[in-house]
C-alpha cells in the first residue's frame, strides 16, 4: 500500500489501524479507550474527545491539536510529512524519535519515505 492510500501523520505514525480513529465508528472501542484511560492515566475522557481527524483534517477534531509536529510541518511549512522537509531530520524529531519503541519506528519510516521519494 503507497504512503499516500495510508493514514501517515505527519510525523510518520500509522494512523491506519489508531484505535481512537476507529472509535468514532465503534462505541464498545470508545468505552474501552476512556477506561484505559482512567485506569492507566487516572484521567476522565470525555467520550466526544475520543476522535482524530488525522494530520490533514479539522483540528477541531484533532485528538493531539496542539502537537508541535504538527504545527511545524504541516502549519508553519506546508508540508504533508517531516521527511519532506529541508531540514529533515532535525534535532528535535530526532529527540522525540528516541522517547518510545512507537516514535522510532515512525521515525524509521520518515527516512524510509525520504529515501523512496528521491
Amino acid at each position: 500500500m503507497a504512503h499516500e492510500e495510508r493514514l501517515i501523520a505527519a510525523c510518520g505514525i500509522d494512523c491506519t489501524g489508531c484505535d481512537i480513529r476507529r472509535a468514532v465508528a465503534d462505541p464498545e472501542l470508545r468505552r474501552r479507550i476512556i477506561a484505559w484511560f482512567k485506569e492507566e492515566r487516572g484521567r476522565d475522557v470525555n467520550p466526544e474527545a475520543i476522535r482524530c481527524t488525522w494530520c490533514r483534517g479539522d483540528r477541531d477534531g484533532h485528538w493531539s491539536a496542539d502537537c508541535w509536529i504538527l504545527h511545524c510541518c504541516v502549519d508553519e511549512k506546508g508540508l504533508a510529512h517531516c521527511f519532506q522537509c529541508a531540514e529533515f531530520p532535525c534535532a528535535r524529531l530526532v529527540k522525540w524519535s528516541k522517547q518510545n519503541e512507537g516514535y522510532g519506528r515512525a521515525f524509521a519510516r520518515l527516512e524510509a519515505l525520504r529515501s523512496t521519494s528521491r
